[in-house]
């Protein structure tokens, strides 16, 4: 099997609802991998979040790869930076803010897929800008991280 390569060029990059202060990138999803996982970056602008949201069968890590904010996962919160990890197991209410002064990624991965990536795609498409290209390629940028 050859293994499947991607760029930041390629990631598809959604808003599930218009109004969302996030916008998620699909790396991978049971359409490119056959295989039931979801692996995107979540972009969070300054002060944005997630809804609290639940799922019943997967498990979701988040790799927070530049920013700071807090996690909530059943009432508890702890703060998160470059470098930390999140792991929330099934049916953990879980949710991500942004609490810092620029924008917070967050690599996340979600096994198995719960029609997580079909819910991305069924959003609004944007698109990720030179600050995100920057990000995810790891080029040289102003005090981001």
């Amino acid at each position: 099997m050859i293994p499947i390569a991607k760029s930041p060029q390629d990631y598809q990059a959604f808003k599930i609802s218009p109004r969302d202060t996030n916008k998620l990138a699909i790396v991978f999803d049971t359409a490119t991998a056959n295989i039931s996982l979801t692996i995107c970056v979540e972009i969070f602008d300054v002060g944005g979040k997630t809804p609290p949201n639940r799922h019943q069968m997967a498990v979701e890590m988040f790799f927070i790869l530049c920013g700071e904010g807090r996690a909530t996962c059943d009432g508890k919160t702890v703060a998160i930076q470059s470098g930390d990890s999140v792991l929330v197991p099934p049916t953990g209410t879980h949710m991500i803010e942004n609490t810092g002064s620029t924008r917070l990624y967050a690599l996340c991965i979600m096994v198995p897929n719960e029609d997580f990536a079909e819910l991305i795609r069924s959003g609004t498409p944007v698109e990720l800008d030179e600050e995100d290209l920057a990000v995810l390629r790891r080029l040289p940028v102003s005090v981001l991280c």
